[in-house]
C-alpha cells in the first residue's frame, strides 16, 4: 500500500502510465499509435467554463452511485436501483454494500482531480482508499448518501417498473445537463452541510459565463490516467474484501486467473472513472450515446 501509494503521487509515473493506457487504446483498435502530445501542446493551454467545471467537480458523486448500483445488482441480480436507493436511503444496506460504493466515490474523486490541476494528485488525501483516515470516508459516505437522497424523488416515476425501465429512466437522467447540473449543486450543498460549514453559492454570477485556462498537457493525461485509478481503488477494494494484497489480485488479472465477477467488478470502476472525467472536458459530453448506466 505504501508503494501504491507513492506512485499515486507521482507526477512523472502518472504521465508514464497515461501515455502507456493511451497507447494501449489505439492497439485495441488496431490503429496506429500517434504522439502522446505534440511538442506545442506541452505548454499550451485551452479555455474551460468554469461553471461546468464546478458542475464536474460535484458530479463525482452521482456518478459513483449509478455504477455502484450496477456493481451491486451484478451480483445481486434480483435487486433494482429503485430498491438500492431505498436501502440507502433507509439506512438498511448492508455495511459492506456501503464501503463499497464509498470506494466508487473515491475513484470517480480522483479520477477529476488532474483535470483541475495536476500537482493535485501530491496532496496527502490522495492514497489508495483503505489507507484513508475515517474522516475522510466518511466524506465519500456522505456523497453517497447525497446523492442517492438526491435521485430518489427523479426515480420515483419507475419506482413500480422492472429493472430494465428503471434503468432507462437513470440513463435520460445521465445525459441529461439541467438535471446533472441540479444534482451536483445538491452534493456540493452536502458536502458544506457534512462539514457543519455555510452552503456558498453554487457558482457567482461572474463564474456563470467565465472561462479558465487549463494546461493541454494536464488534460491529456487526465483523459488517460483514469484507467490506473479505476485499477487502484478495484483492486484493493477487491484485496479488502479477500483479505489479502492487491499484488496478488494484480498477478491474477495479468496472469487470467482472477475470476470474472472480479474482472467485471473492475470494469465497473473503470467505466466510472471514465464518467466523472466527461463533464471536465465538456459538459455536452455526457450526452453521447455511449454514456449511459453501466
Amino acid at each position: 500500500m505504501a508503494k501504491l501509494q507513492t506512485l499515486l503521487r507521482d507526477q512523472a509515473y502518472a504521465r508514464e502510465m497515461a501515455e502507456y493506457l493511451d497507447a494501449a487504446y489505439y492497439k485495441s483498435v488496431n490503429q496506429p499509435v500517434p504522439a502522446f502530445l505534440k511538442p506545442e501542446e506541452e505548454t499550451a493551454t485551452t479555455p474551460k467554463s468554469v461553471k461546468d467545471e464546478k458542475i464536474a467537480i460535484n458530479l463525482a458523486g452521482f456518478y459513483a452511485l449509478e455504477v455502484g448500483i450496477s456493481a451491486l445488482i451484478d451480483r445481486t441480480p434480483t435487486a433494482t436501483p429503485v430498491s438500492l436507493l431505498d436501502a440507502i436511503n433507509k439506512g438498511s444496506m448492508s455495511a459492506a454494500d456501503l464501503t463499497l460504493l464509498a470506494r466508487f466515490a473515491n475513484a470517480t474523486w480522483k479520477a477529476g482531480q488532474p483535470f483541475r490541476a495536476l500537482n493535485r494528485i501530491s496532496r496527502e488525501t490522495f492514497t489508495p482508499a483503505v489507507l484513508l483516515p475515517a474522516n475522510e470516508v466518511a466524506k465519500d459516505v456522505t456523497q453517497i448518501k447525497a446523492a442517492a437522497a438526491l435521485l430518489a424523488p427523479l426515480m420515483e416515476s419507475v419506482r413500480d417498473k422492472d429493472a430494465k425501465t428503471q434503468f432507462e429512466r437513470l440513463q435520460t437522467l445521465l445525459r441529461d445537463q439541467a438535471a446533472s447540473t441540479e444534482i451536483a449543486m445538491g452534493l456540493d450543498a452536502a458536502y458544506y452541510k457534512g462539514l457543519n460549514q455555510p452552503v456558498p453559492p453554487f457558482v457567482t454570477k461572474e463564474e456563470e459565463t467565465a472561462t479558465a485556462p487549463k494546461s493541454v498537457r494536464e488534460e491529456k493525461i487526465a483523459m488517460n490516467v483514469a484507467g490506473f485509478y479505476a485499477l487502484e481503488v478495484g483492486l484493493t477494494a477487491i484485496a479488502e474484501r479477500n483479505q489479502t494484497t492487491p499484488l496478488k489480485v494484480l498477478d491474477q488479472l495479468n496472469q487470467g486467473t482472477l475470476s470474472q465477477a472480479d474482472q467485471l467488478l473492475l470494469a465497473r470502476f473503470a467505466n466510472a472513472t471514465w464518467k466523472a472525467g466527461q463533464p471536465f472536458r465538456a459538459l455536452n459530453r455526457i450526452t453521447r450515446d455511449t454514456f449511459k448506466p453501466a
